[in-house]
């Protein structure tokens, strides 16, 4: 049945306060249909009262990025975005844009924030070399990618201060801690004391690698528990400091292929979200590389805010003559120096915490940072 032989209508498109959709947003657009058909009408009307069902869910809600760190002095970046964060200054939210906010979420261990990152628990994380490796094996390539660096040094070999032990060879029949089986420190002492000619192995051998954890590592280190610590900072610096430890060895003599340089932390994320959001990945990385340039141009700045930070998430800042020692041997940087995680996935397997040779020709997607990098007149990395 016909209603009207000649239907004219106005179509009014409400006006929705969102910056990333697509079309004349702002402004109320008009469109003078015609029909004859009632049919069409209801259409019209039907789809009409789809849109302000949809309205809110589609154009007022915003995407919300989760990101992923520890509390921990080589977590740079994620320790003073997240201070930013909550003290409603995000430098991160003013470089995404309005339609994006940024969740942060503290971990412990990297496997944890590698579990998350396989939930979809969340998008992007801070995290140490050999879990962002253990992970990528895990999921055969499928989940992960390493986006940026974020931290470099901090790890370095102490030992006691009575002189029990002065040269390599002293290490024979010794206990080494380390802050945790197949962890990157783990994996760099037993490197190294098998350079030395040393059989190292999970139980025992020449040299017994005890994993402890890092807190437990200065009270066993200073009950004579152990004779040596591979640890990284702020641990290092708590050793020396606190239990009058010598430093025997910086891990960065043992990288003379890379000028000393080696991965301590980079910037990960799930392949979905860097397939879905390259458009937001590419916003990220850009206010990662300008924080870190910022970082290194106000160094005391910065360690004022990271350590606020680590004392709001742990409920204990670190002591000013600590951090300041931690900080000498940290390079905040953008860089992952690829090379460094290459040799650390190398020495993994020989050693024997991965079974077959490693596999790690998807792990890295630097084509998004080097755009960045490019745009910034910065060189790029690989």
């Amino acid at each position: 049945m016909e209603c009207w032989n000649d239907c004219t209508m106005d179509l009014r498109l409400k006006e929705f306060d969102s910056p990333g959709i697509v079309g004349d947003v702002g402004k109320t657009r008009i469109t003078r249909i015609n029909t004859n058909s009632c049919k069409f009408v209801r259409f019209v009307s039907f789809l009409w009262f789809s849109v302000g069902m949809m309205g809110s869910a589609c154009f007022g809600e915003k995407i919300t990025l989760r990101v992923g760190h520890f509390p921990n002095i080589t977590h740079a970046q994620g320790l003073i975005g997240h201070y930013l964060t909550r003290q409603g200054k995000g430098w991160f939210e003013e470089r995404l844009g309005k339609d994006v906010q940024v969740q942060w979420f503290v971990y412990n261990a990297g496997p944890s924030a590698m579990e998350a990152i396989f939930a979809r628990s969340i998008d992007l994380t801070y995290v140490g070399p050999n879990p962002a490796i253990n992970a990528h094996i895990k999921s055969r390539g499928e989940e992960i990618r390493i986006v940026a660096g974020a931290c470099s040094g901090g790890a370095a070999l102490v030992v006691q201060p009575d002189g029990r032990i002065g040269k390599p060879v002293d290490f024979k029949g010794r206990k080494v801690a380390t802050p945790q089986l197949g962890n990157t420190q783990d994996v760099a002492c037993r490197a190294w004391l098998g350079a030395q000619g040393f059989k190292v192995t999970q139980l025992g051998g020449d040299v017994l690698v005890v994993p402890t954890a890092n807190p437990d590592q200065l009270a066993l280190f200073q009950k004579g528990g152990v004779d040596a610590v591979w640890t990284v900072e702020p641990w290092v610096s708590r050793l020396v400091l606190e239990a009058r430890a010598k430093v025997f060895l910086e891990e960065s003599s043992v990288w003379p292929q890379t000028g000393g340089k080696y991965v301590t932390t980079h910037l990960t994320s799930s392949v979905k979200f860097l397939t879905e959001h390259a458009d937001i990945l590419r916003k990220f990385l850009a206010a990662h590389v300008e924080l870190t340039q910022w970082i290194n141009e106000h160094p005391e700045e910065a360690k004022k805010m990271l350590n606020e930070e680590i004392k709001l998430e742990t409920t204990k800042g670190l002591r000013p003559e600590i951090l300041d020692n931690s900080w000498k041997r940290l390079e905040i940087t953008w860089d992952p120096i690829s090379r460094s995680l290459v040799k650390s996935a190398e020495d993994a397997h020989r050693i024997g915490f991965i079974k077959s040779e490693p596999n790690l020709s998807r792990i890295y997607d630097l084509k998004v940072l080097n755009e960045v990098l490019s745009g910034k007149g910065l060189p790029a990395v690989n």
